[in-house]
């Protein structure tokens, strides 16, 4: 059963592009990736798909009911987590979390003191007073308190220091493991490889590829940069698979597409100082991984 189905959504903002034919759906008790450069649309799809804003043309399904029509309905089964999280300044955390909880006629208050433990937030704090990280934890336990069947995420990890993000990605899988749907955007690859099945691509408002993350994988590249102990002719690396090769000072740059064992033995034969591999940008695995298509 898909709990989320998109067909066709178009969102413009006069003549301004936001959104163009997007489709794709989300499989119950799936994590589903929804990724793309900053200003692809991520946001735009997920506020129409909310009915935050209203759309241009298409249509939306959440639990196979319009997500217009049965909009007030619907979102008593949705934990929504927004790139940007604003609240009254002057509240209480505490107080803040509890009028949240009143709108699901539930009570959540041992949930939300499991995920304050959890994440560190101080609830006795004044909205005002904290940081953008502690904020962001506020619109966590927000979005997670009522249990919901399906989670959205909007950018979440944003302001989060790499330890608050392996406790919340732990939160995720835990919420997932009980039967939560979740539909995770994010610009930051790495991320959406860890935790997700599946990814829809969208870049300039329009949806590039929906792939299984295990084929992506296979289509990706490694940006690899290598210190060599001396000066390497850049002909020991010209093999296949690897692309925009670059040597400057005895660092040679280059980004590789394959085995990684293959590149891994060709640099066991040299003798190196230091080496960084890391994922290449979106960009670059838009330009790389399309050319093909295009």
């Amino acid at each position: 059963m898909n709990v989320i189905e998109i067909k066709n959504l178009t969102k413009f903002y006069g003549k301004a592009r936001g959104i163009k034919d997007v489709s794709f759906n989300v499989e119950e008790g799936e994590i589903f990736g929804f990724i793309g450069p900053n200003g692809a649309g991520k946001s735009t799809t997920i506020r129409t798909l909310l009915s935050l804003i209203y759309p241009t043309s298409g249509s939306a399904t959440i639990f196979g009911k319009d997500c217009i029509k049965f909009s007030p309905e619907i979102k008593k089964e949705i934990g929504y987590l927004p790139s940007e999280v604003f609240y009254y300044d002057n509240m209480k955390v505490m107080d803040l979390l509890n009028y949240s909880a009143s709108f699901y006629k539930k009570d959540c208050t041992q949930r939300i003191q499991e995920l304050a433990k959890r994440l560190n937030l101080d609830l006795t704090k004044k909205i005002d007073d904290l940081s953008l990280g502690n904020k962001k934890k506020v619109g966590i336990v927000q979005g997670l308190l009522h249990s919901p069947k399906l989670i959205i995420l909007d950018e979440p990890t944003s302001g989060l220091d790499p330890l608050m993000q392996q406790i919340f990605f732990d939160l995720l899988e835990e919420e997932n493991k009980k039967g939560a749907t979740i539909l995770f955007s994010s610009h930051i690859l790495s991320e959406v490889q860890r935790l997700c099945d599946r990814v829809a691509i969208i870049k300039d408002g329009q949806i590039i590829k929906v792939e299984k993350i295990s084929t992506l994988q296979e289509n990706t590249y490694k940006k690899f940069k290598i210190q060599c102990a001396s000066k390497v002719d850049k002909k020991h690396f010209d093999m296949v698979g690897v692309n925009d090769l670059e040597e400057n000072d005895n660092v040679i740059s280059f980004i590789f597409k394959g085995d990684i064992n293959t590149i891994m033995k060709k640099i066991a034969e040299i003798e190196i100082t230091n080496l960084w591999v890391v994922e290449p940008d979106l960009e670059e695995i838009f330009m790389h991984y399309y050319e093909k298509e295009e």
